[in-house]
């Protein structure tokens, strides 16, 4: 027996990676109860602080999430785009870099973007226009969404004659554990311009995320990917497609979304059931009324 028991005995690698699993797979906005249950668990401060900085990390930049910044001046979205060295990440609007503990999902610090962070004033004058009409857009379709646009490649390019890419990151939470939901929207959208063939080419990626948790458990993780282009013209000219193109396909994307849980009843739900019940009969669904289990009940228990 106290053999069996040695060899069921997880060692402190597997409980540090069982861990880390829980805390990567937590539904929108509540990373911070499944750690304090993983906590509990482990017992252990040394395994959960390995498998805490290793998954934290990780779920802050795949779910897009937004830290107030210390002077007040702005929020910083946490994003593989805006990483930087040392837990610090940018803010290319305010041209502020801050610091950030993962963990504890705050703000420790700020300061001056350096020039060498920031792209170049060609790359600049397209990606400030660009956020610009985003930064509309979302104010227009996401309560309390935020959004940024940064260089992601070609930060250094001083004109016309080379290629370089934007990524525009929107992020839209709703938070309300006190009615047992939570929920999430995050696109990114590459935005790839190509001097020599006049164009641009864009790149989507869209996941939905929700949480139902009142007296059980239901969780939605939705995905869509989507490419289009546009001509490569003026700053201004390219942001008002750009937003515009980003505008449709997300709007398209929702709109999907809504019809086909519209059609949950009459579809999926149905197909959930065998298509006929024992009694080799099928079941009404068009006139659901004629169903009465007070009546039925009634009926069999022959009470009048």
């Amino acid at each position: 027996m106290a053999d069996e028991e040695e060899e069921s005995e997880l060692s402190d690698k597997q409980k540090v990676e069982i861990a880390k699993w829980f805390l990567l797979n937590s539904p929108p906005g509540e990373i911070q109860y499944v750690a304090k249950d993983v906590k509990s668990i482990l017992n252990d401060n040394d395994l959960f602080n390995e498998a805490a900085s290793e998954a934290f990390p990780v779920y802050n930049k795949s779910h897009l999430i937004c830290l107030p910044l210390p002077n007040r001046s702005g929020d910083v979205l946490i994003t593989s785009f805006s990483e930087l060295e040392g837990n610090a990440f940018l803010d290319p609007r305010t041209t502020q870099v801050a610091t950030v503990d993962h963990v504890k999902q705050v703000c420790t610090g700020v300061r001056p973007a350096a020039d060498e962070e920031l792209p170049s004033p060609y790359v600049e004058e397209y990606r400030c226009s660009l956020d610009a009409e985003i930064l509309k857009y979302v104010e227009e379709a996401y309560p309390k969404g935020v959004c940024n646009v940064y260089c992601a490649n070609g930060k250094d390019v001083e004109g016309p004659g080379a290629d370089f890419e934007l990524a525009v990151v929107i992020s839209a939470a709703r938070h309300s554990p006190q009615n047992f939901c939570n929920g999430s929207w995050c696109s990114v959208w590459n935005v790839e311009f190509k001097d020599e063939q006049q164009t641009v080419e864009i790149k989507g990626k869209m996941q939905v995320g929700a949480h139902y948790f009142e007296e059980g458990n239901v969780q939605l993780d939705a995905k869509h990917e989507c490419k289009d282009a546009t001509l490569f013209q003026a700053s201004d000219d390219c942001a008002v497609a750009i937003s515009g193109i980003i505008r449709h396909h997300e709007t398209e994307y929702m709109a999907s979304l809504e019809a086909s849980y519209l059609n949950l009843p009459d579809s999926t739900f149905k197909d959930l059931r065998r298509k006929l019940p024992v009694t080799r009969t099928l079941f009404p669904w068009h006139n659901t009324l004629q169903f009465s289990l007070t009546r039925e009940v009634s009926k069999e228990l022959g009470i009048k």
